[in-house]
């Protein structure tokens, strides 16, 4: 007589054997976590896995055994699943970029706020990692044109994977650069937009484990006082700004009267200092002072 046929677990059960291990490990949302994750496996939508409307196979369960694995390491989601959404477009990122958060959303959209008044500005993207801010930048600005530099070639790489993915290939040039160093003296832009790296060295140790251990320390901090770079960018930026210009730059929790005092301090004016959602003070917008 034949043994019965072994019964599949269930979405809900395997989910909920994943969120348990998640919850000891000390993740913040555990139960939504692993349903993404296991939706990826299984190749389904999350409201499919939550709805009950898919049965993982036993290589979807495998997968996913490995993924909460990873995740129970406290290795970001995003890396885990290749992937991150970023003002409402999907982005490829891997441990050699900096994961897009939604506070730089900000940046973005006060860049497209400036570009409404001159539709055929041209951008430059210092530090672009992913590609995330000048590719949101191009996508809902059809006549922009962006310089997207970076110094890793390896973060480059992925940029141009996101370029390529969303159809920018046109418009955003992608730049070996460490900060300015490799523009044309001679080139100008309607608008600089950066989030550089602007974590102090000596707080790189208070960070959560998702970014202390595994997002790219060049990305994360200056190995100084977290504002070197925008030092360097300040110095350099009247070289390159237009007149009518401007400066968008993200900053760090309680940073913007520093950066600010530092673009003065290059001969740049203070336009304005912008909150995130979140109330915290993000971007400092400069330009160039008026001549007399």
């Amino acid at each position: 007589m034949e043994a019965p046929a072994r019964r599949l677990p269930i979405a809900s059960e395997i989910v909920e054997a994943g969120a348990r291990r998640l919850a000891d490990a000390g993740i913040e949302a555990p139960r939504l976590d692993a349903e993404i994750m296991l939706a990826s496996a299984a190749g389904v939508s999350r409201s499919a896995i939550v709805a009950g409307m898919a049965t993982p196979d036993p290589a979807a369960v495998a997968r996913f055994d490995r993924m909460i694995a990873r995740r129970a390491g406290r290795e970001p989601l995003a890396y885990i699943l290749g992937r991150r959404e970023f003002f409402s477009l999907d982005f490829e990122v891997i441990p050699a970029v900096l994961i897009p958060r939604p506070e730089t959303e900000t940046i973005v959209a006060l860049a497209l706020e400036f570009i409404a008044r001159r539709p055929d500005s041209l951008v430059l993207d210092l530090g672009t990692g992913s590609g995330a801010i000048g590719c949101a930048i191009a996508r809902n600005a059809p006549r922009a044109r962006i310089v997207a530099c970076d110094i890793s070639p390896a973060a480059l790489g992925v940029a141009n994977r996101n370029v390529d993915a969303l159809g920018l290939g046109e418009r955003v040039s992608l730049v070996a650069s460490d900060c300015l160093e490799a523009l044309r003296r001679n080139q100008s832009f309607d608008l600089i937009v950066s989030n550089p790296p602007y974590v102090a060295a000596g707080e790189i140790d208070t960070l959560m484990p998702e970014v202390r251990c595994f997002e790219p320390r060049i990305a994360l901090s200056d190995g100084a006082d977290g504002l070197s770079i925008y030092r360097r960018i300040a110095g350099g930026a009247n070289g390159i700004l237009r007149r009518d210009g401007r400066l968008m730059v993200e900053v760090g929790a309680g940073q913007a009267s520093d950066v600010a005092q530092i673009m003065r301090g290059a001969g740049l004016e203070v336009i304005s200092i912008a909150n995130d959602l979140a109330g915290v003070e993000r971007v400092v917008v400069a330009a160039p002072k008026p001549e007399p």
